[in-house]
């Protein structure tokens, strides 16, 4: 005989609507960073719920960073955000180290997560490869510090994609923890994924099969936010593809994941389908479509690229920014951070 009972109903959270998301201070930043979550950060602006991004300096040093060049990251992080179009008077924009609310909350919740929800995650197994025992402990309990992030601010939903989906779901079993083991349903929200919108998978220029990334030894597989024109139609140029022309239909790019990015590229850049760019381009060989998307992408990032460069000039416009962000941030996350010590049990003066 089954259990008829009804699962127990999660109390749900009534607070206001906030939008939280990050990208970390490693490596420079990409065209796959700029089409996967700068330009979404930007049209989410638009959604009329507070948005709070934030430079993920505290997840970066997981892995060792050379501590002359982690401001300096910082500083091109944000730098992007402005460059990008989003507004500092409209989303709050701030390094996560600032607001030391951040590592006090992961300190809790590492109290609340449990071994075997971490020693699940698939992202740690990745990065940690055969040596685990070598990876540093703050890499293990990377996503805990995540949850920290996102519920610091009771946020309700999170630019996710699929590698990070897990994490999420992470988050959302220690908000219903936390709350369950001190009594305060519906504390916590349990945040939700946004899929919405333009998020590419955006693969290696030299190997279809990987993805864009600040990490990957050879420059050329990536365009860099900072390349200029020059560089841009250079990498486009040497592109890695197969001998055959564009095919005429999606389905047909399955099997060739080097046309299959550079057609993605392209349609993300142009704002249009995958469809659409084969209607125009199918049948054509790379020497033409090559070409176009060069010049389609040097027109798309030089605004960009420029508005970096003089932001970066200038560091003194991107610390007022920083500093200002963080303040609000603050604003925001103390509060919360008082009220879990309250209910922790804490010792209060």
């Amino acid at each position: 005989m089954t259990d008829q009972t009804p699962a127990p109903s999660v109390p749900a959270y009534g607070g206001p609507r906030r939008i939280l998301s990050g990208i970390q201070a490693s490596g420079a930043l990409h065209l796959g960073n700029y089409l996967g979550a700068l330009k979404r950060f930007t049209q989410l602006q638009e959604s009329g719920a507070p948005c709070f991004l934030f430079v993920a300096d505290l997840h970066a040093i997981t892995v060792w960073q050379d501590p002359a060049l982690l401001a300096a990251q910082t500083r091109e992080i944000a730098a992007a955000y402005l460059a990008s179009g989003l507004d500092p008077a409209r989303s709050v924009i701030f390094p996560q180290s600032a607001v030391r609310a951040h590592a006090d909350l992961a300190w809790i919740f590492n109290c609340t997560a449990r071994l075997g929800w971490l020693d699940r995650m698939t992202q740690f197994k990745e990065k940690s490869g055969k040596h685990k025992e070598r990876s540093s402990v703050g890499l293990y309990t990377y996503p805990v510090l995540q949850a920290a992030d996102i519920l610091l601010y009771k946020a309700t939903e999170v630019p996710t994609g699929e590698d990070q989906k897990q994490h999420l779901e992470l988050t959302r079993d220690i908000a219903a923890k936390f709350n369950n083991d001190f009594g305060v349903p519906g504390f916590f929200p349990l945040p939700e994924p946004l899929t919405q919108g333009p998020a590419p998978r955006v693969m290696s220029l030299r190997d279809g099969a990987a993805k864009m990334s600040k990490s990957d030894p050879s420059d050329q597989s990536r365009i860099n936010l900072t390349d200029d024109a020059d560089a841009i139609t250079a990498k486009i140029r040497k592109a890695r593809t197969d001998p055959e022309p564009l095919p005429e239909t999606v389905e047909e790019l399955d099997a060739r994941p080097e046309a299959k990015n550079l057609v993605t590229i392209y349609a993300a850049l142009a704002d249009l389908t995958r469809e659409q760019v084969l209607a125009e381009f199918g049948g054509q060989g790379f020497g033409a479509f090559k070409p176009a998307l060069a010049d389609l992408a040097v027109a798309s990032m030089a605004p960009v690229t420029a508005e970096m460069r003089r932001l970066m000039d200038d560091p003194a416009e991107i610390d007022r920014v920083l500093k200002d962000g963080a303040e609000r941030a603050a604003a925001i996350a103390d509060p919360v951070l008082d009220e879990v010590r309250r209910i922790v049990g804490f010792w209060r003066a």
